[in-house]
């Protein structure tokens, strides 16, 4: 089958209707965006199909997660992971953030340290703050030359650990550098774990968009069984599949107490899974494999434009992200970039008419985020509004 990934989709003024979306009416009409997580192509079809399947039954009540999606995510771990989990570690929620703060109520008591790794998806920066606990961060290892990989520092991470330090939120693939973690700093990460007795909640959102030819994703607690009966690892199809608005996540959960804590915790708290959601999470993870992997071949090409274009700006840097559509760029040394006023986000939006997402959210100024989940001609354009200001 044929996708298209190449015709822009008109998201401020679509035809029949004008649906608002952070994305595209943040700014006003005259700024591209390439800032938050959310892709500029339309959904697999077979989902689209299948929600206008489900719209046509015109019936919303409360939804119940069906046997037949945990099923799917079973045989879709074993196929893509080569983890066998089951249906009953699983717990269904809407959406990845609420899970962070959620597992945050279950499994520490106020006062407690919520250890995490900047730079960060900014969220997890929020967690502890948001629900009482001591917040703790150390920070990754920057490249050590043009092109290299941020590298993740097990001494400055076992340095930020407390006696308080109970629970570590680890994104893995990584949001916003796009490190796939290699075996041996998981190792070291696994080691940490277990001599700290910590609790651990693996954000892999990322995990099914690996850019690399035959790259596979290894769940953290399927790489290291010890750490399975403290680890608590969140998937979602959102964005693999462009789903975001429709609210479906997964926390995969081995460990019973762990998982009764869990689910206790988000009793009155977390309302069910949309039950649109559900449908298209069920659909994406059984039929949309084709759809993920033409996406792929997308991404490998705007990323390879990304790293000829990014090596024309002096003074800037950027390490080729290895799994998603976010690349992590170093501003700090463009030129004249810093002496312009304002963030150097804040700069690019109005210089060059193209939003960004500010690195300092993340927990590191001077750098910023760019979602390259376009199409190739919202990229040229993007592309060639930023020549004007980081060429000169």
């Amino acid at each position: 089958m044929e996708f298209d990934f190449v015709t822009p989709v008109e998201r401020r003024h679509p035809a029949g209707g004008d649906w608002p979306s952070q994305k595209w009416h943040r700014y006003d009409a005259s700024i591209l965006p390439l800032w938050v997580a959310d892709m500029d192509f339309l959904s697999p079809p077979e989902v689209v199909e299948a929600l206008r399947t489900r719209v046509d039954h015109g019936v919303f009540g409360y939804g119940l997660v069906p046997d037949s999606l945990k099923q799917t995510l079973c045989r879709w771990s074993v196929e893509e992971y080569g983890w066998e989990i089951e249906p009953g570690w699983q717990l269904w929620l809407p959406g990845v953030v609420p899970a962070l703060h959620l597992a945050s109520l279950a499994l520490t008591e106020p006062g407690e340290g919520v250890l995490t790794v900047t730079p960060i998806y900014p969220p997890f920066l929020k967690v502890a703050e948001r629900t009482g606990r001591l917040a703790q961060q150390a920070s990754l290892a920057e490249p050590e030359g043009p092109g290299e990989p941020w590298r993740l520092d097990l001494a400055a991470l076992e340095a930020a650990i407390t006696p308080e330090t109970r629970l570590l939120l680890w994104c893995h693939p990584h949001n916003p550098t796009g490190r796939v973690w290699r075996r041996e700093e998981l190792a070291g990460l696994a080691a940490l774990v277990e001599r700290h007795d910590l609790l651990v909640v693996s954000d892999e959102l990322h995990c099914d968009l690996l850019i690399d030819e035959g790259a596979r994703h290894r769940p953290l607690a399927a790489a290291f069984p010890s750490l399975a009966s403290r680890t608590i690892t969140l998937w979602a199809p959102s964005k693999t599949f462009n789903l975001a608005g429709l609210t479906a996540a997964c926390a995969v959960i081995p460990d019973a107490s762990l998982r009764q804590r869990f689910a206790a915790a988000a009793r009155g708290l977390l309302p069910d899974v949309n039950v649109l959601g559900l449908v298209a999470a069920e659909v994406a993870y059984g039929q949309c494999n084709p759809w993920r992997h033409a996406l792929l071949e997308v991404l490998r090409g705007h990323r390879q434009t990304l790293i000829e274009r990014v090596a024309q700006w002096p003074g800037v840097a950027m390490g080729a992200p290895e799994s998603t559509y976010l690349a992590w760029l170093d501003l700090r040394r463009a030129e004249g970039l810093a002496h312009r006023g304002g963030s150097l986000q804040q700069v690019l939006l109005k210089e060059a008419g193209v939003a960004l997402s500010d690195g300092a959210d993340f927990g590191w100024p001077g750098f910023a985020r760019l979602n390259f989940g376009t199409t190739a001609r919202q990229l040229e354009e993007a592309l060639t509004r930023l020549d004007g200001v980081l060429r000169r």
